[in-house]
């Protein structure tokens, strides 16, 4: 018989804590009460049909919840959500509970089936899918409205009446995860499998991005070093390197699709069916009903959001970037005078006050950057985006064109203004190197040494409670509520697209830029891996079967590398003694090149399939075997007509 939600028990012996939800102080016992009753409560009543237990602090508030679910609960959570597993003859599928045992490595004992970050995951998608039925607000909070189809979970969250939900670390894993991620100094690869069983498909993509990226700097940085060393003022030589540069950046974007689709193959994300999109927390409007779902939401006209967008964010940016321009210009005017002071004293100390403007500038540009985001937050929350893949596709757009102005407009204008090609070296030694070790220690160091510091005071306190919950647990949680929250791999891909930029615009000019990148990388794997074991809370995985947006940033920036090394070796004094009559010659050769590296480009990757031949012939035939059971269960059901 197909077992159903109405067959399932909440009853669970052995309860194991996967997800904490953290109520404000002073929360109304009745909105406790009803809340916590929707989360146990059956499927057929509107719940969630999962378990739950609270955890009891020093002064006997009940605000932390510790959420669990029964074994067979989750595996029909796996069904809900669409995970996709490997089967005994090696094929992946999608889950289903009726054909459990095709699975490979299931067992009706076995709970280590779903990874612990899966069965996280089932529970956020449960808890967020908890919906209104006839409530009108929530129970003592008679200004938190609801509406039939609401999220009582996004409700309680922009009313402030939940604090958070995370999902608690496993310490035996985690211990074991950080020994063979980052605990020992080695040269290999990351244990890609066991952070994406940990963490979940997103986070372990950045890393195995990260991974490959480095390890796609490598023949830069070989090249680079004799260039360096051989060539420091010889500008006629890097047009090779320049012309390397556009090759490299073009093949190893087109190589990643193919070990990503390789890669989340094996995980199932390929496979995995993309859902329908729900309204994201932040969004509001007035009520009307949603044509594709047919239930009521919040509905806010698009012509609304385009007023917003075009009268107020593009003004906006275009203010931020005059501002930014502003600010190099400044830059400039200290450049000079650094120079002029130089000139004059001749000393040891003069000669290192050359570097000083482009230190000063390096960390203005950090900040302002910083500064920039909060408000490029701000001003994308306010266009009010109905999904959350439009929000950070806005959001991501104004920080990579504001990022992308303020961190090379300088190197434009030494390089295609000023024509100082020596400014222009130093100028991107300077902001490469110190960009990274302020983004090093302002990442991980410095929350690594707050986290450290905080610990051994929640210790402290823990120790001293008295209190019949198990002390582990109530430590574990006390620790991991006050750690900090992991906001996603934004400002991880925007480290890498930052010096994605500076190795394939201008490294034909300083050929090191690969060396450090190199250098940088592998200590930022450290450093990342250390961050997400030790600082923050563990963040809910996500599934997904690529980088995203990502993706197409990093190739338009090889786009414009094509740009700004045809120019630079157009520059040359060996091109330009090709051409000593005729200059207009020379723009037209320089332009007439770029034109077919470009179109070599886009053939390159037109060429060089996105997937693997195995990985296409395998998602071939499950295509063709799921056509194939649909067409015979529509001949099944066409015969059962006939009959009756």
């Amino acid at each position: 018989m197909k077992e159903t939600w109405s067959f399932l028990d909440t009853f669970e012996p052995n309860f194991r804590p996967l997800v904490v939800i953290e109520l404000a102080k002073g929360t109304k016992k009745e909105t406790i009460e009803w809340f916590t009753k929707r989360i146990v409560d059956k499927k057929a009543n509107g719940g969630a049909q999962l378990l739950i237990k609270p955890l009891v602090t020093e002064n006997g508030d009940e605000t932390i919840y510790l959420i669990g679910a029964s074994h067979l609960r989750l595996l029909l959570g796996a069904e809900t959500v669409g995970l996709v597993k490997e089967c005994n003859d090696n094929s992946m599928r999608s889950f289903t509970y009726s054909s459990r045992k095709t699975f490979k490595d299931f067992a009706d004992d076995n709970h280590n089936f779903l990874t612990m970050s899966e069965c996280q995951y089932i529970i956020k998608h449960e808890l967020e899918n908890l919906r209104a039925r006839d409530e009108k607000m929530i129970p003592g909070y008679p200004q938190a409205k609801l509406y039939p189809g609401k999220s009582i979970v996004r409700r309680l969250l922009t009313n402030g009446i939940l604090v958070q939900i995370f999902p608690l670390h496993d310490r035996e894993e985690l211990k074991k995860l950080r020994h063979t991620w980052y605990g020992r100094v080695k040269i290999g690869y990351q244990p890609l499998d066991e952070i994406r069983s940990y963490f979940g498909e997103t986070i372990a993509l950045y890393f195995g991005f990260l991974e490959y990226f480095t390890f796609a700097l490598i023949p830069m940085a070989v090249i680079g070093i004799p260039y360096y060393v051989f060539a420091w003022e010889d500008y006629d030589k890097y047009v090779m390197f320049a012309t390397f540069n556009l090759l490299w950046s073009t093949v190893i974007l087109e190589v990643w699709k193919r070990i990503c689709a390789v890669m989340t193959y094996r995980w199932g994300t390929l496979l995995m069916k993309r859902q329908f999109e729900e309204p994201r927390p932040g969004f509001h409007g007035a009520l009307g009903i949603n044509p594709v779902t047919g239930r009521e939401e919040p509905v806010y006209s698009s012509i609304k959001r385009q007023l917003r967008i075009y009268l107020v964010s593009v003004p906006f940016v275009c203010l931020c970037l005059y501002f930014s321009l502003y600010v190099m210009m400044i830059y400039f005017d200290l450049e000079q005078w650094a120079l002029d002071y130089h000139e004059e004293n001749k000393s040891t100390f003069s000669s290192l006050m050359l570097y000083v403007p482009s230190i000063i500038y390096a960390v203005v540009i950090e900040i302002m950057n910083r500064i920039y985001r909060y408000a490029a937050e701000f001003l994308t929350s306010w266009e009010n985006h109905r999904l959350e893949s439009s929000y950070q596709n806005h959001l991501i757009l104004k920080v990579l064109v504001f990022n992308f102005l303020n961190c090379f407009a300088s190197l434009f204008y030494i390089a295609f203004v000023l024509f100082d090609m020596k400014l222009l070296r130093q100028s991107l030694a300077t902001l490469l190197i110190t960009s990274q070790i302020l983004n090093q220690f302002a990442e991980s160091l410095l929350p690594y040494w707050l986290q450290k510091r905080h610990v051994k005071k929640m210790k402290k306190h823990t120790h001293s409670l008295k209190t019949e919950t198990d002390l582990s647990l109530v430590e574990q949680v006390n620790l991991e509520k006050e750690m900090g929250t992991y906001f996603g791999t934004f400002d991880d891909y925007l480290e890498l697209f930052l010096q994605f930029g500076y190795v394939s615009l201008f490294s034909c000019v300083y050929p090191l830029a690969a060396v450090f990148a190199v250098l940088n990388n592998v200590t930022e794997i450290y450093s990342d891996a250390l961050k997400m074991c030790r600082v923050y809370k563990r963040p809910f995985a996500e599934p997904t079967a690529n980088i995203g947006v990502w993706q197409l940033a990093f190739e338009t920036m090889s786009v414009i590398s094509v740009v700004t090394n045809c120019i630079l070796i157009g520059m040359s004094p060996q091109v330009n003694a090709l051409f000593p009559d005729s200059k207009m010659d020379l723009v037209l050769t320089v332009a007439l090149v770029e034109h077919l590296l470009l179109a070599i480009k886009f053939v390159m990757a037109f060429v060089i399939p996105d997937k693997p031949r195995e990985i296409q012939i395998k998602l071939a035939k499950l295509e063709f075997e799921s056509l194939e059971a649909l067409k015979q269960q529509q001949m099944k059901l066409a015969a059962e007509s006939l009959k009756e």
